[in-house]
């Protein structure tokens, strides 16, 4: 089985494992849940304006879009999802705190990179096949992960998802996110 595909498939399920390790070996302090938070907000916005943008052009069960999708953050960063959810899971690990706070700091960026890198790679080999030289050309001037400064084009006569589909189709990211909150911080009032 291709690393990649299983990857894809499995990437809504993937950080639960280190969620709850999150949680179990949390340790509340001040200036890492701010610092956290930050990072964890910083990161759902990135990637609520990526779905607004995207719709359900680029969503799917499967790889490939039926649209490539060049405009609002995706003129930025090719890939806003995935650079939001790595900022949403150091923001995580920052909130969390607890004496493995840099091993796992260390171990989730490298996993969710990694993760991502490997869907990443499967993606762009298939929109290259569906878009061609569009695909590249958009490539050649918008980077994976790092977001330009300026957008590569101005945006385009394209509707965007109002807001309220845009929450309505986040919402399990939501839904995760506000649970681990309470999670840990139930953890800190219980077990402290």
């Amino acid at each position: 089985m291709d690393v990649g595909k299983f990857l894809f498939r499995s990437r809504g399920y993937t950080p639960i494992p280190f969620i709850l390790i999150l949680i179990l070996q949390s340790d509340l302090q001040l200036w890492s849940m701010f610092i956290g938070g930050v990072f964890a907000l910083t990161g759902e916005w990135i990637r609520l304006n990526g779905v607004r943008a995207a719709g359900g052009r680029t969503r799917t069960r499967n790889v490939g879009a039926k649209e490539l999708c060049t405009w609002g953050f995706f003129s930025y960063v090719r890939n806003p999802l995935y650079l939001g959810n790595i900022l949403i899971y150091t923001g995580m690990t920052l909130f969390a705190g607890g004496e493995w706070l840099a091993q796992l700091l260390v171990f989730g960026i490298a996993f969710f990179i990694i993760q991502y890198a490997l869907i990443i790679s499967l993606e762009e080999e298939t929109l290259r096949g569906i878009f061609g030289n569009a695909y590249r050309e958009y490539c050649a001037n918008v980077p994976r992960l790092f977001p330009r400064s300026k957008p590569w084009k101005k945006d385009q006569d394209i509707k965007f998802l109002t807001w309220e589909k845009v929450l309505k189709t986040e919402k399990t990211t939501l839904m995760v996110f506000v649970a681990f909150l309470l999670a840990v911080i139930l953890k800190h009032f219980l077990f402290a």
